[in-house]
C-alpha cells in the first residue's frame, strides 16, 4: 500500500510537477506583485539552446518542438486559461503575429496546472488563440524552458538562441519578436 498523505510519497511525477509549478507561481505572484517582471528577468539565460522536447496537441498527438525550434524564428508564452496575465498579452502577441506573419512562429504552451485538453478546448471556443497551442500536461517544456510562471515569454531565433524572457503583462512583445527575426 502507498502512502499517498501529506508527505507527497506515492505522488506521480506529474503530480509533482504541478505542485511544484503552483509553489513557484504564487511565490512570483507574492513577490512580484508590485512591480511585473519585463525582459531578462527570469528562466534561461540569454544565448541558451533550450533542450528539445515533445508536448501534445489538444487532441493527444505528439508534437516536437525540434520540428520549429532552430529551424525558424519562435515566440513561447507559457499560458493558462485562468492566467489574467496572460489574456492581458493576447493583444501583443496578435500584432506580432500580424507584423511578422510567416517568419515568426507563435507557440501557446498551456500548462497543466488546473486545465485540461478539455477544458482548453472550451476555452478556445471562445477565445482564438494567438499562435499554435500545445498542451504541456506532464511539464516537460516548463522544466526545459525553466518556466517560472504562467505568461512567461521566450523568443528564440532561427538557430533556437534565446533572445528574450520574460514575465507579466507589461512586456515588449514586439521587440523580443523583432530580435527573434533578426530585425
Amino acid at each position: 500500500m502507498r502512502n499517498e498523505g501529506v508527505t507527497g510519497y506515492g505522488r506521480s511525477a506529474s503530480r509533482r510537477v504541478q505542485w511544484s509549478f503552483v509553489t513557484t507561481l504564487i511565490t512570483v505572484l507574492t513577490l512580484g506583485a508590485a512591480a511585473p517582471a519585463t525582459g531578462q528577468d527570469v528562466g534561461l539565460p540569454l544565448g541558451t539552446v533550450p533542450d528539445a522536447v515533445q508536448l501534445e496537441d489538444l487532441d493527444g498527438n505528439a508534437v516536437d518542438l525540434a520540428t520549429v525550434v532552430g529551424r525558424k524564428p519562435v515566440l513561447i508564452e507559457f499560458w493558462a486559461t485562468w492566467c489574467p496575465l496572460c489574456e492581458a498579452l493576447e493583444p501583443r502577441l496578435e500584432a506580432a503575429k500580424k507584423e511578422h506573419g510567416d517568419a515568426l512562429e507563435i507557440l501557446i504552451v498551456a500548462v497543466g496546472v488546473n486545465q485540461t485538453p478539455r477544458s482548453i478546448r472550451r476555452h478556445v471556443d471562445r477565445h482564438t488563440p494567438p499562435g499554435r497551442l500545445l498542451f504541456d500536461g506532464r511539464g516537460r517544456a516548463a522544466r526545459a524552458y525553466k518556466a517560472p510562471t504562467t505568461s512567461y515569454v521566450v523568443a528564440l531565433n532561427a538557430r533556437g538562441q534565446v533572445v528574450y524572457t520574460g514575465v507579466g503583462d507589461n512586456q515588449d512583445i514586439a521587440g523580443a519578436a523583432r530580435k527573434a527575426v533578426g530585425k
